[in-house]
């Protein structure tokens, strides 16, 4: 789950970067209908138009793949136990809150950046600012991490490979 969110998190990441190459095709196409003669300046206003419409449903779904991606990192949270559960609890409602906000701008039940959008994606801002300042102070529960069957493995696994990296070679 844990690599699944890095996943979700590279592709916001792709997503976001394509919201700011539209933008900046926004910019080509802005110049050249500046420099262009007033006969052919319409002939501006359907690419651009078409450049806003890319550049805002790049926005909307990656408001949904942050939420998916942020959506398994918080599961893992509460099921590991390596944060306290109330504040994964919390992450986890926020994320969902956040993800009703994107598909009601996708829909076109609100706008983008209205009010209501906002009171739904306040939560998650503050969770994360609250999550980043328990990881300084706190970082995880080193019970929780030790305890999982997952963590005991992979401790292992690295230990019987320094191990065996250890051992003298046969004949020597």
């Amino acid at each position: 789950l844990a690599l699944e969110s890095v996943g979700f998190s590279l592709i916001e990441g792709a997503l976001y970067l394509g919201s700011v190459v539209c933008l900046r095709m926004l910019v080509t196409v802005g110049g050249e209908s500046a420099t262009a003669g007033t006969l052919t300046r319409p002939a501006y206003e359907g690419p651009a138009a078409l450049v806003m419409a890319a550049r805002d449903s790049l926005g909307q779904v990656s408001v949904l793949t942050f939420g998916l991606g942020a959506l398994l990192y918080y599961w893992v949270f509460y099921r590991s136990r390596l944060v306290p559960r109330w504040l994964s609890a919390w992450g986890l409602v926020a994320i969902a809150m956040v993800m009703a906000s994107g598909l009601l701008v996708m829909f076109g039940l609100v706008e983008s950046f209205s009010p209501p959008q906002l009171v739904l994606a306040l939560p998650i801002a503050v969770q994360e600012m609250v999550l980043a300042v328990w990881l300084i102070a706190k970082g995880f529960d080193a019970a929780a991490v030790a305890s999982t069957p997952e963590a005991t493995r992979a401790v292992g696994h690295i230990a019987l490979n320094a191990a065996e990296a250890a051992r003298p070679a046969p004949g020597a």
